[in-house]
């Protein structure tokens, strides 16, 4: 028997402890059109493209002298990023056209990881691994092209490579190094980074969720009010989490940004 089962507590004979793992994290679809499977983590995908498309138009769709709150709270989300990022990584000047797209990735990720929290939702999308890998790769496309675009190809080349003869007869071992790293390694990174932690995080709650109601029974209430503290704890870090991960993956972004610009990387 499982955990989750809703009969299923401590003490009672044949029924075991099965803490949950990746096939908490499948999902079954909804639907399907043709050949294509809609599931959970798309329709919460999908949600908060809806809720960041609704606020900001809500927000700014007209935009008053004197903000009511919910421009207010718009402009310092915006605000936030723009000043707080963009600025910081980019400068005034040259970062204003690249705020737009920061401050959707921004809002965008934090709302996917944000549903972990949600009743009945109570799934970060972002540790299913596709979506930050789909964000990533928007940024690394954008990163490459910015990269060409200002330096032509030879230069595009050796700023990716960190090409400086300065370097003497260590430059062929940076170039591979460079070269590996930035094409390779920085787009993986730069997803697995934010998987990563929501997936443990969601993880971690599942866990304790299920051993609270798995030791409710007898005795076992004792360590039952442990293990939902503990869920009490780690729902209020994963809050903490959610918001960090998405200043982290807008950081990177907004530093990748700066690279390609950059006379040398």
């Amino acid at each position: 028997m499982l955990a989750f089962d809703t009969e299923c507590h401590l003490f009672i004979p044949g029924c075991g402890f099965e803490a949950p793992g990746l096939h908490s994290f499948v999902f079954d679809p909804l639907f399907k059109v043709g050949g294509y499977e809609f599931n959970k983590p798309m329709l919460l995908a999908l949600l908060s493209t809806v809720v960041v498309v609704w606020f900001f138009w809500a927000a700014f769709g007209k935009a008053k002298v004197v903000p009511g709150k919910l421009q207010m709270i718009g402009e310092v989300g915006y605000d936030f990023v723009r000043r707080g990022l963009v600025y910081d990584a980019l400068g005034k000047k040259e970062g204003e056209k690249y705020v737009p797209l920061m401050v959707s990735l921004f809002f965008f990720v934090w709302i996917m990881n944000i549903w972990s929290i949600i009743p009945i939702a109570q799934f970060p999308v972002t540790s299913i691994i596709s979506f930050p890998i789909g964000l990533a790769a928007i940024v690394y496309i954008l990163w490459v092209y910015l990269t060409f675009k200002k330096h032509g190809f030879v230069g595009g080349w050796k700023n990716i490579t960190g090409w400086d003869r300065s370097l003497g007869w260590v430059l062929p071992l940076i170039v591979v190094i460079e070269f590996f790293s930035n094409l390779l390694v920085r787009p993986f990174t730069h997803a697995v980074r934010l998987f990563a932690n929501m997936f443990a995080g969601h993880l971690l709650i599942v866990m304790f969720t299920i051993a609270t109601w798995y030791l409710a029974n007898g005795l076992g209430f004792v360590y039952a009010g442990a293990s939902f503290l503990m869920t009490i704890a780690m729902t209020a870090f994963e809050l903490f989490i959610q918001a960090i991960q998405a200043y982290v993956f807008v950081l990177l972004a907004c530093n990748y940004v700066q690279g390609a610009l950059a006379e040398h990387h």
